[in-house]
């Protein structure tokens, strides 16, 4: 006779990930305020940016939005203040310099598909999975015809 199985708990694996996390999207992340944009000034000492780019707003915006944004501990602020920058810079005057040490700040942050990944965040979808159902399901399946069954010939 087998022995017993051990329980569940002591089977399970010692060396889970600790980032491991299903995120949300309950936006309740409270938004911090992008400071004020440090002055840049050009070749000839003249004012170049004072004021945040657009799209850098908007991508702050997007950014606190996200479901990512829960995660994100009160110190992550002045990384994140840094990164505004760099994406600022950016768009101001594109340069793949800029465009690679962005990609290497936004990799802490879980920001791209394969940052999440690494991280081991999942984005809840029970939503989506649910309307999906719900629209399969309302669809009316395809009813076969009326006609006799050709089956009926061969036990007659």
């Amino acid at each position: 006779m087998p022995a017993a199985k051990k329980h569940p708990s002591a089977r399970a694996r010692k060396n889970t990930a600790s980032t491991a996390a299903t995120l949300s999207d309950g936006g309740s992340a409270i938004v911090p305020e992008l400071p004020a944009r440090p002055v840049v000034y050009g070749e000839e000492g003249e004012v170049v940016a004072s004021d945040w780019h657009e799209a850098t707003t908007q991508w702050w915006a997007d950014l606190w939005a996200s479901p990512m944004a829960n995660e994100y501990h009160s110190s992550d602020r002045h990384a994140l203040f840094l990164l505004a920058v760099l994406v600022d810079d950016f768009w101001r005057a594109p340069s793949t310099k800029l465009a690679a040490e962005i990609r290497l700040q936004r990799v802490a942050f879980g920001l791209t598909p394969y940052d999440r990944r690494r991280l081991e965040w999942t984005i809840e979808t029970t939503e989506e999975a649910k309307d999906r159902g719900t629209a399969r399901r309302g669809q009316t399946s395809k009813q076969p015809s009326q006609r006799a069954d050709p089956r009926l010939a061969l036990v007659q």
